[in-house]
């Protein structure tokens, strides 16, 4: 009975031992975060423009600070840039950068834009003339012709969104269209990409196949990012999915997510996003976002792992208990 207490002790230290372990052993859950600044400059500005900036310069701007300040509250962290330099780098390069790194997390920053509003306003009316029939029947006739005034006036559109890679199939193709528009103008497009079009059904399908298994993580961290900026007062228009192809979320193998982080063709905003304390401001949310995620995803590992070791235990503390009885069965019928 003695022998069978110190092995039973024993067998709980050895399992205390390698619950330690375990816990002491744990990897980190992020440990390379990739920022990708949007567009880029190739002998002229790129992207959206608004009254008088571009969104290549802004998106530059803001991918800097958030380099910084994710630095400042991750210093374990390894933070890769796809455009280190204001210079253009082709999308696909993007995306191999990410891939080759094997990077734990892709953040693209960019600035949205809406095409202006158009109108027409009645202005009056103009007296027409013209005759009718032949010979004695020819008639002269009058009539009023509205005279219209059209012009167009800024979109009110304004306000976050964070894209990620989904299936969601009432979305159009406007982002992923202005998001491409660079890929699809690179010198040499068919030997850098070959016969693909992003906004196929065949290469969508097999993205989708491709990221299904960073869905869930994308769409965690996409809707952190939107809920901090409503906290400082920014208009969120949500967390959104695009079915067509955005290529640098559609060819990263990691949780990617992709920040439209204002509309330049808004005036307001565009100031908003030009200023130092605005960008700032936008560095801040997305690193308390990542903050936020990078918790969420501790808890999920550690919850999996502790399940599993539990399993683990229970079928070998059942065993070994087993051992001993059988032990014991045997010396009291010796």
């Amino acid at each position: 009975m003695l022998k069978k207490s110190f092995l039973t002790f024993s067998f709980l230290c050895l399992t205390t031992l390698l619950i330690s372990f375990t816990a002491d052993n744990k990897q980190k859950a992020v440990k390379t975060i990739v920022i990708d600044a949007g567009h880029g400059y190739k002998g002229g500005y790129d992207g959206a423009k608004g009254s008088y900036s571009y969104e290549d310069q802004i998106c530059y701007a803001v991918s800097k600070e958030l380099v910084q300040h994710i630095r400042k509250e991750f210093p374990e962290i390894r933070i890769i840039e796809t455009r280190p330099s204001e210079a253009y780098v082709d999308l696909h390069e993007r995306a191999d950068i990410a891939n080759q790194n094997k990077g734990d997390l892709f953040i693209s920053i960019h600035v949205n834009a809406a095409p202006p509003k158009q109108h027409k306003e009645l202005t009056g009316y103009k007296t027409v003339t013209s005759y009718v029939g032949k010979g004695k029947k020819r008639k002269k006739v009058t009539k009023k012709v509205p005279q219209y005034r059209y012009y167009s006036t800024p979109n009110p559109a304004k306000g976050t969104e964070t894209y990620i890679w989904g299936a969601h199939k009432n979305e159009d193709k406007e982002v992923a269209m202005r998001e491409n528009a660079p890929m699809l103008a690179e010198e040499n497009y068919k030997d850098k990409y070959g016969d693909i079009d992003p906004n196929s059904p065949e290469f969508i399908a097999l993205s989708l196949l491709k990221t299904k298994q960073f869905f869930k993580r994308s769409a965690t961290l996409s809707g952190m990012v939107e809920e901090q900026f409503e906290k400082v007062g920014r208009t969120s228009r949500g967390q959104k999915q695009r079915q067509v192809g955005i290529w640098v979320l559609q060819a990263t193998a990691m949780p990617s997510i992709l920040v439209e982080t204002g509309y330049i063709t808004d005036r307001s905003e565009e100031d908003y996003l030009n200023s130092k304390s605005g960008q700032q401001e936008i560095a801040q949310c997305i690193t308390a976002a990542v903050k936020n995620y990078v918790s969420w995803l501790e808890k999920q590992q550690s919850s999996s792992q502790s399940h599993a070791s539990v399993q683990f235990l229970n079928k070998d503390a059942g065993n070994f208990l087993q051992a001993i009885e059988n032990h014991e069965h045997e010396r009291m019928s010796r």
